[in-house]
């Protein structure tokens, strides 16, 4: 678990020249919907949540919060180790981001891109990434498994540090 949650506190993402650093947060086994998950009070602010998962069928989820014409980001990612990086598409979970509005998509898994963090040594995989201008409101994100797996999404793109709520 101290490894886990180093590798994740180091966690860096390399879109642009320019290195970004998210902050980690861990989804619980009790953080079964949106309302029981954690809530990042800003969801610009770069954050990288780690999802795990022991069968299919468990969920795990979170919320962000947004104001009007924000940036909403979101990547989906894995550890370029076994057994994700041998997991089919269709074995891997699935992403539901809803806010407000009506607001729904379903992240597709739609690329396979190299990213090598250095901080831990750490290979990635880049699987998805969603963009576009949020709504003013809370946004929420179900993770569902498909088998033993488990994931990484960054949100955000802010380099600050962010609050992250959990409870009522």
């Amino acid at each position: 678990m101290k490894k886990l949650l180093a590798l994740v506190t180091a966690f860096v993402f390399l879109g642009t020249s320019v290195a970004v650093a998210h902050q980690p947060v861990v989804l619980l086994n009790s953080d079964t919907t949106a309302a029981k998950g954690p809530l990042l009070v800003d969801g610009t602010v770069s954050f990288a949540i780690r999802a795990a998962f022991n069968k299919a069928g468990e969920k795990k989820a979170f919320r962000a919060q947004f104001k009007e014409g924000e940036a909403l980001s979101v990547q989906y990612l894995i550890v370029d180790k076994k057994p994700e990086n041998s997991l089919k598409s269709a074995k891997l979970p699935s992403v539901v981001v809803t806010g407000p509005g009506g607001f729904k998509v379903t992240m597709k898994i739609n690329e396979r891109t190299n990213f090598y963090e250095p901080y831990t040594g750490t290979n990635y995989l880049y699987l998805a990434r969603f963009s576009a201008v949020a709504k003013a409101g809370i946004y929420s994100f179900v993770i569902t498994a498909k088998t033993k797996s488990s994931i990484t999404l960054g949100v955000g793109d802010r380099e600050t540090r962010g609050e992250v709520v959990r409870g009522p």
